[in-house]
């Protein structure tokens, strides 16, 4: 079990956990908890949402603009002259 606590004390932990903030709030707790680790998580990588985002945007205008598409205009082809005969 994590930190070294039984099954007993886990249940404990939550049963007072339920008393405190009640049945209606323990989840909006929890995933506001979870968006605050991720967020930690990113600022310590650097990447952050704003960074992102400006990165591709100098990315993209660093970038070479593609090649124009070819616009191959096919000639008349020239037919052998015909031998009649």
């Amino acid at each position: 079990m994590p930190f070294g606590l039984g099954f007993g004390e886990l249940v404990l932990i939550f049963g007072v956990l339920l008393l405190l903030f009640g049945a209606k709030r323990l989840p909006e707790l929890a995933g506001g908890m979870g968006k605050g680790i991720r967020d930690f998580k990113r600022s310590l990588n650097g990447l952050d949402d704003e960074s992102i985002q400006a990165n591709a945007q100098q990315n993209y205008l660093q970038s070479p603009p593609p090649p124009p598409a070819a616009t191959h205009v096919p000639t008349p082809v020239e037919s052998e002259p015909t031998r009649v005969g």
